[in-house]
């Protein structure tokens, strides 16, 4: 990691860490006061709202934000073509919202539930919020990208205890807390990466809509696919096990969350990186070269999270929700696949190879919900961890072997897999023990696997970091 492309990743990551992961942990510490406030119903109701929000997004503004992130990032060095992707975008968003209220205007006095206009007003915060990020992105600007973020986060946390804790409005109160913090996000981006300057009628060009939703429209059906994948199972599980079921099932997913949030970190980054260098006459060995550090890095993270998880499991969840620990390991494995899923598939978003996208997605998603619905008689709530399992580990088996035909084969080496295989097998073994002599000798094989498999990048970045110093004295 000596390159150019690996310092600019490096620093981008970074700069984006800062604001993502401190909004990731604040949130995480505040799980033991959601769980004692809320009651396990409570909980499922918030959750399932916004898994709802989740699956319209997409759907509304058609994946416009990632349209605007990719036109942004061949435009950067030209005000003029900045001015007209924005404005195109923005409008043709604009547009897609207006359709949305329309249509939900329609059918609202169908709909017979306390929490609908919850419902369409966090859609529409969200929408604002993903744009004004995405634009951030594609401008290069990732310092406010993640102060955007982190603003997004805290006013959101902020909220939630003024209307928990204090007003105790109770499912209602985390609704509007969510709300106002997506609005608050959008405000601090608009007004401070001066997005007023970039809209203008006059820049609006039907073109660049067309091109824009040409390449964003085949993402639609990946994002359902990927909701179908993260999500979904609260849908059916609320459906057949009911809310309190999607509750436990909701906290134990936090987990998880958190593990592909800090992947997500880092493939904001390397999704650019790619994008920016898939010209490149060495990009192949690039890409080979950071899938093997980053595949080596968050494999230690799962197992460090596995052997952890006895005592912080105990910590940040209330007793109510102890039934959720079981499904820990299993979501974190189905997660690490995920990652695997997510270091491939930056290949075709550079490529702008947005079909093959939507096509292998909807195939995993559709496995992934047969199997859940297979299941679910028969091991109720583990239904959703070993279906979405079974589903990620044929989605990086589907797009290994087909970004192998079409681009270049990417190689897992079978040393590192054994490897990972045994450590994972024993940790997981001593997990279910849970007592104090297998956590810490679970804990003490983690560190170590960690660091084995990590040493020669961890050299490389403290190496990075010197070289950084000496200059600076020099």
């Amino acid at each position: 990691m000596t390159g150019s492309r690996e310092k600019s990743l490096f620093k981008n990551t970074i700069i984006i860490t800062i604001g993502k992961v401190s909004t990731q942990l604040i949130t995480f510490l505040l799980l033991p006061l959601y769980t004692r406030i809320l009651s396990t119903s409570e909980y499922g109701v918030v959750d399932l709202l916004n898994t709802l929000v989740l699956l319209l997004l997409p759907i509304v503004t058609l994946q416009m934000e990632q349209a605007l992130f990719r036109e942004l990032i061949e435009v950067r060095n030209n005000n003029k073509e900045k001015k007209e992707v924005i404005s195109s975008g923005i409008f043709t968003v604009i547009v897609q919202i207006l359709l949305f209220l329309a249509i939900f205007f329609i059918v609202s006095p169908f709909v017979h539930n306390i929490y609908k206009w919850f419902l369409v007003i966090n859609v529409i915060a969200y929408i604002f919020s993903s744009i004004f990020l995405q634009i951030a992105r594609g401008l290069g600007d990732n310092v406010r990208y993640s102060v955007g973020s982190f603003i997004s986060a805290l006013s959101t946390i902020i909220f939630n205890i003024l209307f928990l804790v204090i007003i105790k409005w109770g499912a209602y109160g985390m609704l509007l807390g969510t709300m106002l913090g997506q609005f608050s996000c959008a405000i601090y981006l608009f007004f401070f990466l001066r997005l007023y300057k970039y809209i203008d009628l006059k820049s609006i060009r039907r073109d660049i809509s067309k091109k824009m939703i040409k390449y964003s429209i085949p993402l639609v059906p990946n994002a359902v696919s990927w909701w179908v994948f993260n999500t979904s199972d609260r849908v059916v599980v609320s459906t057949l096990l009911g809310l309190s079921a999607n509750g436990i099932l909701s906290v134990a997913s936090k987990f998880s969350v958190i593990y592909v949030g800090l992947y997500n970190i880092f493939n904001m980054s390397w999704t650019e990186s790619i994008s920016v260098h898939i010209d490149d006459s060495d990009i192949e060995n690039y890409f080979k070269n950071m899938f093997e550090v980053i595949l080596n890095l968050f494999s230690a993270f799962m197992v460090l999270m596995i052997s952890f998880m006895p005592i912080i499991y105990a910590i940040m969840v209330s007793g109510k929700f102890g039934s959720g620990y079981l499904l820990v390991p299993m979501l974190l494995i189905g997660s690490f696949f995920n990652i695997i899923v997510g270091l491939i598939s930056v290949i075709y978003i550079a490529k702008k190879d947005t079909k093959s996208l939507a096509s292998t997605s909807i195939f995993a998603a559709i496995i992934n919900l047969i199997t859940h619905l297979a299941l679910i008689k028969f091991i109720g709530i583990y239904a959703a961890a070993v279906s979405t399992l079974i589903a990620y580990v044929i989605l990086a088996a589907y797009r290994l072997s087909d970004i192998k035909k079409k681009y270049f084969a990417i190689r897992l080496d079978k040393v590192y897999i054994l490897k990972t295989v045994i450590v994972l097998a024993i940790v997981l073994l001593l997990y279910y023990f849970k007592n104090y002599v297998t956590i810490i000798v679970s804990m003490l094989i983690s560190l170590i696997y960690s660091y084995y498999i990590n040493k020669k990048s961890f050299n490389s970045i403290l190496n990075m970091i010197r070289g950084k110093f000496i200059r600076k004295k020099n």
